[in-house]
């Protein structure tokens, strides 16, 4: 290749972002519907959402060495095209050569394990659940997206990369771009999120007021049960009918 010390030379970051732009619009020729990730200021993703997003990468062992090279790529606007899915998302990189490289990252499904843990977790904070539904960032959700083993962010053991690039690395700075580019495509629509994961947002939203009702009317249930009705206050007080006269007392102590 003639780089010498198997190194690529030195580009600068200009020529990088007009080559990506010239990529751009070529492949918009092609295909008019394409969307570039377009980082504007200097943080990759601003809400809560999407920062989190890419902290959980971040705290992975096995990205940890390798996800930081995409942070660059994707601030220089060298990711042309994310496209989000149903458990897959497929984007378009403009790398060192001529022609961009694909990534496709594949998510794994939500085991039935997780699902009921997710549903569990949001029938006691509709509230929240209600916000999302609305494009806001409840933080309080934090735990239930982030915690790592049965979150709702995927592990990379449920995360399965492919790019076209001659990188030998399963995480090269191409799929790195991508991942981060997640995280800034989840700040403008946060449901985006479902679709990855395969989740049909008003389901998991029915499901979650469907188990917050049948829970209060459970601890409605066990709070009747608690009440002696007339024949029980009969034997215990030697009383023949509950009435307006039973003392006080009683009555505190019955209910």
């Amino acid at each position: 290749m003639g780089w010498g010390y198997g190194f690529a030379p030195y580009v600068p970051v200009a020529k990088k972002k007009a080559d990506a732009e010239k990529a751009l619009a070529a492949l918009r020729k092609k295909n008019p519907n394409v969307a570039p990730v377009v980082i504007e200021g200097r943080k990759i993703a601003k809400t809560w959402w999407g920062i989190s997003w890419n902290k959980n990468l971040e705290s992975y062992a096995d990205y940890s060495n390798r996800i930081g090279r995409g942070s660059t790529y994707v601030k220089n606007g060298m990711v042309l095209d994310l496209q989000i899915a149903k458990g897959e998302i497929t984007a378009i990189v403009c790398g060192s050569g001529k022609t961009p490289y694909k990534v496709k990252i594949k998510i794994a499904e939500l085991s039935d394990k997780k699902w009921k843990k997710i549903s569990e977790v949001c029938s006691h904070k509709i509230g929240s659940v209600a916000e999302l539904a609305e494009g806001k960032f409840p933080e309080d959700l934090a735990e239930l997206f982030m915690r790592q083993g049965d979150g709702l962010f995927p592990s990379p053991k449920e995360i399965h990369l492919d790019c076209s690039c001659p990188d030998w690395a399963v995480l090269c700075k191409h799929v790195a771009a991508v991942l981060y580019g997640i995280g800034a495509r989840l700040d403008d629509d946060p449901l985006l999120f479902f679709t990855l994961r395969d989740i049909d947002f008003s389901v998991l939203l029915k499901k979650s007021v469907e188990d917050k009702i049948a829970t209060m009317l459970g601890n409605a249930e066990k709070k009747s049960r608690r009440v002696i009705d007339n024949a029980d206050l009969s034997g215990l007080f030697g009383i023949s009918e509950v009435s307006d006269d039973v003392p006080a007392a009683v009555k505190k102590k019955t209910g």
